[in-house]
């Protein structure tokens, strides 16, 4: 705002314009009451309020509210020019897009020799980036294996999940939620759909799928002891294990239970013998946990419990269920929200009070820089008294000089921002 103050009896009351509040970010915050992003399923634009304008007798505007967009734990925003946050936690925020500043009022600008400035600055726009929003599911343990191997039944057993139960490869195309009840607690299991060789590489949407396997804490590797196909179930297990291990982002030091499925389609001394077989191969003790020990957590990588279970006649289910919540212990409570930290942006102290300096086809000089556009964009270069200000500003930062050096000539015309001057040093 640009004012004088005017008062009866008051003689040069000088100069009272306010300075205007700073336009609202755009914040994405993790809200435990969402389940998914439908929301933004139809795209489109959000924006926040801008700041409000200064006035006189030094009242500045008010700086606007933050935009809040909310959405789900787990939730991955990336922009398009590679920032990303990850939000996990309730109430975590992180700002995507940051509101413009506000300008100064002419009272900013008074100074001994400048006692009436008419001269206020322009607030800036604020940032503008398109945000790509994953979901990952959030899931205490993954029941991970190879399509078939009975994943969708052991979770229709163990917990009241209705997922798609097919005697085909791939019956489940997305992962499927449940809720395990033990001990006055709620674990949260995923059905991720089978994974097959080259999941890693993308075979067979396994991108996709490892994705929500990231999330867990625990995975149950489902082997199926009685392939259909005939198939090696000691080779079965190497590949979803190669998978997972190729894949990275942690999932090879996920703590892991072994179950060996369908038990109901061997002899019983079958199943007998495959559960010692597989006890010896992973150096397992099968010994029941003593409750009265303090639980240790498990080492990265480490297969804490094997179990044999049946989702026909639900033969090791509790047992399945025990060792689940073993291995899932309690976790710690949240700690105050905090705000997410954009991963991979590089900043650059300094950059932006760089210029460069060109000639242009009409015999001009165009000059481009963070520092100079900015502060173009904050004047108005019809008021001589911005004119008169911008130069000083210019000389300042060395642009002139730069000018000098590359054959300016007072008189000639600069370009800055799109905006073109002539300019005339004094």
């Amino acid at each position: 705002m640009v004012s004088f103050r005017r008062e009866a009896h008051v003689p040069k009351g000088g100069p009272d314009g306010g300075d205007g509040g700073d336009g609202g970010d755009v914040v994405v915050v993790c809200d435990p009451s969402r389940r998914d992003l439908s929301e933004f399923h139809r795209g489109g634009h959000y924006k926040a309020a801008r700041g409000g304008h200064g006035e006189g007798g030094q009242r500045h505007g008010a700086t606007a509210q933050p935009r809040e967009l909310l959405v789900p734990p787990g939730t991955v925003a990336e922009a398009d020019d590679g920032a990303r946050w990850e939000l996990t936690e309730p109430g975590q925020r992180a700002v995507v897009a940051r509101g413009g500043g506000g300008g100064r009022g002419n009272k900013a600008f008074a100074n001994p020799t400048r006692q009436t400035p008419r001269i206020a600055e322009r607030g800036l726009a604020g940032e503008e980036r398109w945000l790509e929003l994953r979901l990952r599911l959030l899931a205490d343990a993954g029941l991970v294996g190879l399509p078939n191997a009975g994943k969708s039944s052991l979770l229709g057993r163990l917990t009241a999940a209705r997922p798609k139960v097919g005697d085909y490869p791939f019956t489940t195309l997305a992962p499927v939620l449940g809720t395990i009840e033990a001990d006055e607690r709620q674990l949260v299991l995923a059905d991720i759909p089978g994974l097959i060789e080259g999941a890693h590489e993308g075979a067979g949407l396994g991108h996709e799928f490892l994705a929500h396997v990231e999330r867990c804490r625990v995975l149950v590797h489902v082997l199926d002891l009685a392939p259909l196909d005939g198939s090696d179930p000691v080779a079965n297990h190497a590949t979803v294990e190669a998978e997972l291990r190729e894949h990275g982002h942690g999932l090879a030091d996920l703590p892991r239970i072994v179950c060996l499925s369908k038990i109901d389609l061997v002899a019983p001394e079958t199943a007998a013998d495959a559960l010692a077989e597989w006890g010896a191969r992973l150096g397992l003790d099968r010994g029941a946990p003593d409750p009265a020990e303090e639980p240790q957590p498990p080492a990265p990588g480490e297969t804490v419990a094997l179990v044999a279970t049946s989702a026909a006649t639900g033969a090791g289910l509790d047992e399945l269920r025990a060792a689940i919540v073993r291995a899932a212990p309690e976790l710690e409570p949240a700690a105050a929200p905090r705000e997410v930290v954009a991963e991979h942006r590089v900043y650059r102290p300094g950059a932006d009070d760089a210029f460069a300096i060109e000639r242009t086809d009409s015999g001009g000089y165009r000059v481009t820089g963070v520092r100079v556009e900015r502060l173009l964009a904050r004047h108005d270069m019809t008021n001589e008294d911005a004119q008169r200000y911008v130069e000083e500003r210019l000389r300042r930062m060395g642009v002139i000089a730069g000018l000098e050096a590359a054959g300016f000539e007072p008189g000639d015309d600069v370009e800055i921002s799109g905006t073109v001057f002539e300019l005339d040093p004094g």
